[in-house]
């Protein structure tokens, strides 16, 4: 599998991409942890919001998918009207389809969108908003710099 190395600097500049095609309002941002959560906490400071939550799911080990999504760690979001779910990459959309049916079971009277980085046209669902089409293993700079 092609594997390629997505740096800090891209990242940033396509948060500005994704934030000229986000053009619905929310009042909460909520990623998926852990690919969405440097996404949510920019974006938390670029829209000055506090209302920012994560949910956690577990999809993958390491480049392996499992066979289902685990979903848990549901944050409240009953104050909120308008959700914006992020992530880093729609795969096989197994993940977003799994948290939308969680919340929207929990949260039947909330409205969530959802945004992505990057997404894999043969996914199932694909995201409301997303920059770039995955077409290749990424490596996400917070994964791989520290190391």
């Amino acid at each position: 599998m092609n594997r390629v190395y997505y740096p800090y600097d891209e990242f940033r500049e396509d948060l500005k991409v994704l934030v000229s095609k986000i053009d619905q309002p929310f009042d909460a941002l909520l990623c998926i942890a852990r690919g969405g959560m440097t996404m949510a906490h920019l974006l938390g400071e670029y829209y000055d919001m506090r209302a920012v939550y994560s949910i956690n799911t577990i999809g993958y080990e390491d480049m392996q998918k499992n066979e289902s999504v685990e979903v848990f760690n549901i944050p409240d979001l009953k104050t909120a009207k308008s959700v914006l779910i992020l992530d880093d990459i729609v795969d096989s959309g197994d993940t977003l389809i799994e948290v939308l049916k969680v919340l929207g079971n929990r949260y039947p009277e909330r409205t969530f969108m959802t945004a992505s980085l990057f997404y894999k046209k043969s996914a199932k669902i694909a995201p409301n908003w997303y920059v770039k089409e995955a077409t290749a293993w990424i490596d996400f700079f917070w994964t791989v710099d520290l190391k």
